[in-house]
């Protein structure tokens, strides 16, 4: 599969690469699964599922109900769904959450990276059963779409902090990124994303945060046509693929481990060269 991908509107075979090697992952022992939590995820989203592997088998009930919650919202997640899904799991636990990740959220992507008029590769699948997941997520998808720089660092942020508060995740919600800061974003920008439409930012940032809301509770509906009016193809290529990015919060949130770093206020970050973060 990964062979065969080619350029595409705005998105280079490397990093369609990334994304389509995302479908590919299939430990084997977890394919069952696998193929669960993908037609879940698809069917609560609206959205047509990853291809599977396996046709699924006998799965807990409990790990279709976490995916279901992970997809209508990570943040709806009870304490009590979290120890059943943790003690059913095991040490596999954080492996099967990355897994509703990718059964989640690359159906967002290709919805809206097709709004934007890329096309989704449709080769076969050529199964991975060796990468773990969540290092590939976090160490090969994630800094991958990090190290992309056509989008400015504000509305790069104004994105992620949008996420963050869907999200409910706590240490995303206390982060601030340096660069960001550095071109002239300010903590008033910043209250102005909870209620948007009614805010001071500008029309290209509430464009943006319009389509960050329909990735991520609409995307069976998302359109890239406002998008389009105010972002570059490569640009609004790049916004849709920080959702998913920001979106890897979802797990840590899943899995209530998405604690703040500071007591109070925020922390300051940069993003490196290699897609990673840095903290001060």
């Amino acid at each position: 599969m990964r062979d065969s991908v080619e350029h595409t509107a705005g998105v280079s075979a490397d990093l369609l690469n990334e994304l389509t090697h995302l479908v590919a992952l299939s430990p084997p022992k977890l394919a069952d699964i696998n193929a669960d939590v993908r037609g879940v995820c698809a069917s609560t989203l609206g959205l047509p599922p990853l291809r599977a592997e396996t046709c699924g088998g006998a799965v807990d009930p409990m790990v279709t109900e976490f995916a279901e919650q992970f997809s209508i919202d990570v943040a709806g997640i009870t304490t009590a769904q979290r120890a059943a899904f943790s003690d059913l799991l095991g040490p596999d636990v954080f492996t099967v959450a990355t897994l509703i990740y990718v059964a989640d959220f690359v159906p967002r992507m290709r919805a809206g990276l097709t709004a934007l008029g890329v096309d989704w590769p449709d080769g076969p699948v050529m199964w991975d059963h060796e990468t773990n997941p969540a290092d590939y997520v976090l160490d090969t998808f994630i800094p991958a779409v990090g190290r992309m720089r056509v989008l400015d660092p504000v509305t790069s942020e104004i994105v992620r902090l949008r996420g963050a508060r869907q999200h409910n995740c706590r240490l995303c919600k206390s982060l601030r990124e340096a660069a960001a800061l550095e071109a002239g974003a300010t903590e008033s920008d910043y209250d102005g994303i909870d209620d948007f439409e009614n805010s001071e930012l500008s029309d290209r940032h509430k464009a943006a945060l319009r389509y960050v809301d329909a990735l991520i509770w609409t995307p069976a509906q998302v359109s890239g046509e406002e998008l389009r009016h105010h972002f570059s193809q490569d640009e609004a290529v790049e916004l849709t693929l920080d959702v998913m990015r920001n979106a890897c919060n979802k797990v840590a949130v899943a899995l209530g481990a998405d604690a703040a770093r500071v007591d109070e206020g925020t922390e300051e970050y940069r993003l490196g060269a290699d897609g990673q973060p840095i903290y001060s």
